[in-house]
């Protein structure tokens, strides 16, 4: 009974007592406005590499035995050539690419990292360039390792760097990583894709280092925009 006499004059206390609105919320602070400039599109690449003015003296086979029909075609500020994409596993030995998985394995690539160690085809998407010959010497273009490139496929568009150097008669061919990063079927034996690669390799235009594939995102998205807006 002692506790149900005070519950009711609690309760009557309650309906007695002056009542005041609950406290207005703090204002929301207002979301800084972030200007964002779109990423340069494949179409917009495509478009300003639809045309050929060869600069290889000959062409190139995609494949061994292949017929040589791939030029390398140049503008003011870029090379580029339209092939397939063999893949390349070469490198630090992972285990996606070692001996194990890839028969025409080699722990060594053309170019190295900035610790001298070589380049890791599964983590580090970069493509090869032909050997210098008659055919082409890369190197009279401004191009060279850790070279920023853009690898566009259906639609794609991936940056990677130079990083290997393949036969002197053969081009298209790129790291796991980045046909990873295309969509393209990376195993060394059955990976690739048989046409429809495009890639520009930006003359005098170096990522550093050569390894950081975010360094090669942010140059090439740089880059990119002044090869296609001229911004």
């Amino acid at each position: 009974m002692r506790s149900y006499a005070l519950t009711l004059a609690a309760a009557g206390a309650a309906l007695l007592a002056p009542t005041s609105p609950p406290p207005s919320p703090p204002p929301v602070p207002e979301e800084p406005r972030v200007s964002q400039e779109a990423g340069v599109t494949a179409a917009e690449l495509l478009a300003k590499v639809n045309r050929c003015a060869q600069v290889s003296r000959g062409r190139y086979r995609t494949d061994s035995g292949r017929p040589a029909t791939v030029p390398v075609c140049g503008t003011e500020d870029a090379v580029f050539w339209k092939a397939d994409m063999d893949i390349d596993c070469d490198g630090r030995p992972t285990a996606r690419c070692s001996r194990r998985t890839d028969p025409h394995f080699s722990s060594a690539t053309a170019f190295t990292q900035s610790d001298g160690r070589y380049l890791s085809a599964e983590k580090l998407p970069y493509i090869v360039v032909p050997t210098p010959s008659t055919i082409w010497d890369y190197r009279d273009h401004g191009i060279r390792g850790g070279s920023l490139a853009a690898v566009i496929h259906q639609g794609r568009v991936r940056y990677a760097v130079v990083g290997d150097v393949g036969p002197y008669d053969i081009i298209g061919e790129a790291s796991y990583a980045a046909a990873e990063a295309l969509g393209i079927p990376a195993d060394p034996r059955s990976g690739g894709t048989a046409s429809g690669v495009t890639y520009i390799v930006f003359k005098d235009q170096v990522v550093k280092p050569i390894e950081d594939a975010a360094e090669a995102v942010r140059t090439g998205e740089r880059v990119a925009r002044k090869f296609t807006r001229g911004q």
